[in-house]
């Protein structure tokens, strides 16, 4: 790879400590790389030896590690989310925000142009003391941000918010297909929980958007631009969009076993199912799930954590599963390579949690798309797809949150049965975004002009 020619812009990245943030800002850092922006990118210790493969510009990308302290209550050696289950996150919060000192040496060591940050909200504080910009970035869909992190929710102080409250769309809110149905928005109800020392999650995200100079979204205007512009009105805040910020394709070619498992299959047939690294499902759940997938009649491969109180996936698979699916389905506890996998020409449909990376993934993808979403985002990513783009279907759940293997199956039939209505709609719907997405000037476009707006900001 040829080194771009370096800029004197600098600037710092300091992203929340989970994976899922701290990686989509390191993509964003490799797009400003090629443009020749250098950037100080602010991470814990242990962090840095799990992305340092993702660092395509280390002339230009210098990692600088953080000492995350101790914190009361937080399991020791923590230094990210991954690392503790997430009734602890919010004192992961606390212990990154004891991190400010060491924040403030590297602004005042580096003199960058601006930071961009997200989840920490004093970073407007140190900027200001140095006369320099502070953007925040938010990596989660403009469409999940403007239904609950708007000054319309007027989420109340005194009180945690309730369900009926985050029942109704904000004033002004731009869409009436993206809400929250009743049992879903139990997820929602950690916004009004503690997220840091004397915080919650909603008070600290909210002031970071309002202290910031200018907002930034990972998103286009072509999918999400009326939700950026009512953020923009809501917080009177420049909007700077990065275009999604996809990384490259992984050079490293599908892992042996899988190519020579899904080789045995027909173009388009298999059901790819994976809900990312954080989801884990209770035991029944999953078996429902996995049922779910015997019963659709395809090739399946699942790649899930263990179930709660499982240690293995195997010990959690219903009685004779195994048995009954040899040979056209396989249930996977490990890391399986995504990308690769959606790429393979035997992948025909993908069921997702609707993470915002996996939504993504999911539209560059050639592969009909189901979905089940989890938690709030997730949530309103798959109301996106679903009803704004329409290029996905839903697993219907009942009243209690509970999804039946017969609703998983004939969610999957229905995009899968070539000739039907339903699939002809969703297919040519998911070409015309796809097409659009691998546009070669597509992504460029959004990068340069973000790089444009940053120079406006800090002239």
């Amino acid at each position: 790879m040829s080194h771009p020619k370096k800029s004197n812009f600098h600037l710092i990245m300091f992203p929340w400590f989970a994976f899922g943030h701290m990686t989509p800002f390191l993509h964003l850092s490799n797009k400003l790389a090629e443009k020749g922006c250098s950037s100080t990118f602010l991470l814990p210790n242990k962090a840095i030896q799990q992305l340092q493969h993702l660092n395509l510009y280390p002339h230009l990308i210098t990692f600088h590690p953080l000492t995350v302290p101790h914190v009361d209550g937080l399991p020791p050696g923590t230094q990210t989310a991954s690392d503790i289950p997430i009734q602890f996150v919010h004192l992961l919060a606390a212990a990154m925000d004891r991190t400010r000192d060491q924040v403030e040496r590297v602004v005042r060591d580096t003199k960058p142009k601006l930071i961009i940050y997200d989840v920490a909200h004093w970073v407007p504080e140190i900027t200001k003391a140095f006369g320099i910009k502070a953007i925040n970035y938010s990596v989660v869909s403009a469409a999940a941000i403007a239904i609950v992190l708007v000054p319309a929710r007027n989420v109340p102080k005194d009180r945690p918010i309730t369900e009926a409250e985050l029942l109704v769309p904000p004033t002004g809110y731009p869409s009436s297909a993206i809400v929250f149905r009743g049992h879903e928005v139990r997820s929602l109800l950690f916004v009004s929980q503690p997220f840091g020392e004397g915080i919650t999650f909603h008070e600290r995200i909210s002031k970071a958007m309002k202290e910031s100079d200018a907002l930034a979204m990972r998103t286009c205007d072509e999918t999400e631009g009326k939700f950026c512009e009512y953020i923009g009105s809501q917080y009177g805040k420049r909007v700077f969009l990065t275009g999604p910020v996809l990384p490259e394709p992984p050079k490293i070619p599908l892992e042996d076993r899988w190519v020579k498992w899904l080789s045995g299959f027909q173009p388009g047939s298999v059901v790819f199912c994976a809900f990312g690294s954080q989801i884990v499902l209770e035991k029944n759940q999953f078996q429902e799930l996995v049922l779910g997938l015997e019963l659709t009649g395809l090739p399946f491969l699942v790649a899930l954590k263990p179930p709660v109180g499982t240690s293995t996936v195997e010990e959690a698979l219903p009685e004779a599963f195994e048995e009954r699916v040899r040979g056209r389905g396989v249930v996977w506890g490990g890391w399986v390579q995504q990308l690769k996998v959606l790429e393979h020409p035997s992948v025909g449909c993908f069921v997702s949690h609707c993470g915002f990376g996996s939504m993504w993934e999911a539209l560059m993808s050639d592969c009909q798309i189901v979905l089940v979403p989890h938690l709030g985002d997730q949530i309103l990513n798959t109301r996106f797809m679903a009803e704004e783009l329409q290029v996905a279907v839903e697993v219907v759940r009942e009243e209690s949150g509970w999804f039946s293997k017969e609703n998983v199956s004939k969610s999957i039939k229905s995009v899968m049965d070539k000739g039907s209505e339903t699939s002809l709609r969703l297919k040519e719907n998911h070409r015309k975004w796809r097409d659009m997405l691998v546009n070669n000037g597509f992504m460029t476009g959004y990068v340069d002009k973000f790089i444009q707006s940053m120079h406006e900001l800090v002239n």
